[in-house]
């Protein structure tokens, strides 16, 4: 029994050597594998952490973007407010011209807008009253014999200024209309000398 035992001892010892060396190959495997698997892990974490810091930063790069667009359109509004008061403190102050200068500024309109020199002039009621006889009277001397104007019985909602009625024309020269007139060609100058 003795060979027996001998050769069933070198087969189990072969045996062993074999799982052993099974195992050992099967272990370099798995740790190959495993590191492979470990750069991958790696290298794609990389990636996707490049990707969120591109992705951020494109997103603060839009919203400063965004941002500067929305600073620059309030900074037009607040500048085309400015601009409106401009013109508002232009048209209230022509509304209170000291009364000679405003029956002058008024007569001298009627002059410049009358083609005939036979028109109505029209003014608002609160003109009509206080100034109207002046400003015909005055319009009529400036005229120098060329026509004679003649104030309109009626008067129409106006901040001021005159309109000249010769049948189915008219011509307005009222101040709101003026100032609307001059400041499409004095707005940029307007703008420069607030904004600059």
């Amino acid at each position: 029994m003795d060979g027996i035992e001998k050769i069933t001892g070198r087969i189990e010892a072969d045996a062993e050597r074999e799982i052993e060396a099974i195992q050992a190959q099967a272990r370099a495997q798995a740790e190959e594998i495993a590191a492979g698997y470990e750069a991958q892990a790696g290298r794609e974490s990389e990636e996707i952490l490049a990707r969120g810091r591109r992705n951020a930063d494109e997103r603060v790069e839009r919203l400063a973007s965004v941002a500067q667009l929305e600073a620059r359109k309030l900074e037009l509004a607040a500048k085309q407010e400015m601009l409106e008061k401009a013109f508002d403190r232009a048209l209230e102050q022509l509304q209170n011209l000291p009364e000679n200068e405003y029956v002058a500024l008024l007569a001298d309109l009627a002059v410049k807008a009358s083609s005939t020199g036979r028109e109505q002039v029209i003014l608002s009621q609160k003109d009509r009253t206080r100034y109207g006889k002046q400003v015909v009277t005055r319009a009529n001397e400036l005229l120098a014999g060329r026509g004679a104007l003649t104030l309109a019985e009626e008067s129409r909602p106006m901040k001021g200024g005159v309109i000249l009625s010769d049948g189915d024309v008219e011509v307005n020269c009222t101040f709101e209309t003026l100032v609307r007139l001059q400041r499409s060609q004095l707005e940029r100058d307007v703008a420069k000398v607030l904004f600059d």
